[in-house]
């Protein structure tokens, strides 16, 4: 219930195309009923009855209740139709040939309506479930992209949220467009036999049992194979990225066998989904054929003993037949739909699961105004862990204003961690991170971020232009200024050799791109921005000689009167840093500069000679 309330919510933000939607479905259920009903005068005028057509009285309406009104209609008619009748049965016919035209085409409009503003709701609907799940996304922490695998977030966004699409509609016509299909219809066969139709009702509660209990087990098993649809693009997304690795190691085999196991797994799980929904609603057919052969023989053995309610007629059994038969339709319809959100439930939990997730990086309710960096960025008494795990102890150290420090160490020391808690990428255990004096904790994120670039050991670029990859997060940038940060980065010469220029669309990931060029983009990117605070994570380890030059070139002309944090692997790079802390399991147990700590012949010395670095 509360997944059906949770869709409904969201899909009342569309009032007008929710109440064009219900009204639409409403009018074609009454067409529809009518166009049924109608069948009944059709047998009065072609079987009289004892072959002569009596004239009923005039009805005079007497009160002012609904189902007064409703009474004076139908008598109303039956006078109209048997005064037709006897005067001209050939009119009566063609009268009532043509009212059951006029019926079938109204009922088919308003479907066609109701069908028209159902899908442009769905679609809004879905495209806000997407909005705001990448909105989600995107305001998560980093930690939370190293613990959850791309795929599943994938299938989350993609089949997840198309099981929600099917759900809005099972959530209108459940609400709305069933129950009252099934109200005005019971009302009907009431009115022609309440005794019949008590009997009929006291058959239709098994049926909607079975039902129900498929529908309990489907849920189950879609909310399985929708987990392992997420583990299905995880893997996919990862060998996709590591295409090269698997070719150069002749492991197609071995991937593709790992592949098709998890792919078996999943069609199994989908097949069983399928089984389950797929039998609700021919078992319900079935059920429903049973409740009215039963009905059938119960309603014509109280006509044939004479037990039948009064007016109740052989004319009107069938008409009673043909009514209850439809009533089987929004019955199926119900559980069928019931069955649509068994499956959807288990989607809807997967994305709410998203959704809830705590945001733990987020804003000050008082933030304070920041200014460009005036003096220092100060960590102080600094600790953090991962998981329980402690990475960074008890750190101390000023960076600052226009000096550049440089961190250094074996894998796992620390260095990217504490580059990523300047950002707020995550925040510190214990401990504080002042910005001129001020935790940043106390700043607004996006001003924050303004004040600090970015250059990593991967070139993360987007399948756009040169252009648009260089002006990334500014707005309105001029040509002139992305062409003046692309010389200032040492990539003017060759974008412009590109066959578009800037205009060059640069496939994914930059992958058109050499790893030299990739990074020279990407220092552009940081030019253009023109922060204050610079952060370097090993952002020349991965490129060759020759490139490695051409790029460091391009970083030393960023890093020109820039506050700056270098992340070295390549200790000749950062030589000339005003200051190097050596990092050795979360912990500093070196400072000073090139000279200073070559000269102490400690940590710093042994991992420059392992490098070829002899002298100072």
């Amino acid at each position: 219930m509360k997944q059906i309330l949770t869709i409904f919510r969201k899909s009342f933000i569309y009032k007008s195309r929710v109440i064009l939607t219900i009204i639409f479905n409403l009018l074609f259920v009454i067409f529809n009923l009518i166009s049924l009903v109608l069948f009944v005068p059709f047998l009065q005028v072609i079987f009289p009855a004892d072959g002569d057509i009596i004239v009923q009285a005039k009805p005079i309406l007497e009160g002012g209740k609904f189902s007064d009104y409703v009474h004076y209609i139908s008598e109303y008619y039956n006078y109209f139709m048997s005064s037709m009748a006897h005067d001209s049965p050939e009119r009566a016919l063609l009268f009532v040939c043509f009212s059951v035209v006029i019926a079938f085409f109204f009922k088919n409009l308003f479907r066609y309506l109701a069908i028209y503003h159902q899908s442009q709701l769905r679609m809004a609907v879905v495209r806000d479930y997407r909005d705001e799940m990448f909105d989600k996304i995107l305001r998560l922490p980093i930690s939370f992209f190293t613990e959850e695998k791309k795929g599943d977030l994938m299938s989350r966004m993609n089949r997840d949220v198309d099981e929600i699409e099917i759900a809005v509609v099972s959530v209108l016509e459940l609400i709305f467009r069933d129950p009252i299909s099934v109200i005005i219809t019971i009302s009907v066969l009431i009115y022609w036999s309440p005794q019949l139709t008590l009997f009929s009702f006291i058959l239709l509660p098994v049926s909607s049992f079975i039902i129900s209990r498929i529908g309990k087990s489907l849920k189950r098993t879609a909310s399985k194979g929708q987990k392992q649809l997420g583990v299905l693009f995880s893997i996919l997304e990862e060998y996709i990225g590591g295409i090269r690795i698997i070719k150069a190691f002749n492991a197609e085999e071995r991937v593709t066998n790992h592949f098709k196991i998890n792919n078996l797994h999943h069609q199994k799980l989908v097949t069983r989904t399928f089984r389950k929904r797929d039998l609700s609603s021919p078992l319900n057919e079935f059920l429903g054929a049973i409740v009215l052969v039963i009905i059938v023989w119960y309603g014509g053995t109280m006509i044939l003993n004479g037990n039948a309610d009064e007016g109740f007629t052989g004319r009107e059994f069938i008409g009673f037949i043909i009514v209850f038969s439809q009533l089987l339709v929004p019955v199926q319809s119900i559980a069928k739909n019931a069955a649509f959100m068994s499956k959807a439930k288990a989607s809807q939990e997967r994305i709410e699961e998203i959704i809830a997730i705590e945001e733990k990086i987020t804003d000050p309710e008082n933030p304070k105004e920041i200014k460009s960096l005036a003096h220092n960025i100060e960590f102080k008494n600094v600790s953090f862990a991962y998981q329980q795990e402690n990475v960074l102890k008890n750190l101390n150290f000023i960076v600052e204003k226009g000096k550049t420090i440089a961190l250094v160490g074996e894998s796992g020391s620390g260095k990217s961690t504490i580059a990523d808690l300047v950002p707020r990428f995550y925040d510190v255990v214990e401990g504080q991170i002042l910005y001129d004096g001020i935790d940043i904790r106390e700043f607004k994120l996006y001003d924050l971020r303004q004040q600090i670039g970015v250059v990593n050991q991967e070139s993360i670029l987007f399948n756009d232009t040169v252009f648009n990859n260089i002006a990334f997060g500014v707005k309105n940038a001029t040509e002139e200024e992305v062409i003046r940060a692309a010389q200032i980065a040492n990539a003017h010469d060759f974008i412009s050799n590109l066959e578009n220029g800037y205009n060059t669309n640069i496939g994914e990931r930059g992958n058109k791109l050499s790893g030299g060029q990739k990074q020279r983009i990407s220092i552009a990117r940081a030019i253009l921005k023109n922060p204050p605070i610079m952060i370097f994570d090993e952002a020349t380890s991965a490129l060759d000689t020759e490139s490695e030059k051409v790029v460091q070139d391009a970083l030393n002309n960023l890093m020109k009167n820039r506050t700056s944090l270098v992340i070295a692997h390549r200790l000749s790079t950062i030589k000339n840093a005003d200051l190097i802390l050596v990092l050795s399991k979360g912990e500093i147990v070196e400072r000073g500069t090139h000279e200073e700590l070559f000269a102490k012949k400690g940590v710093y010395h042994k991992l420059s000679t392992m490098q070829g670095i002899e002298s100072i």
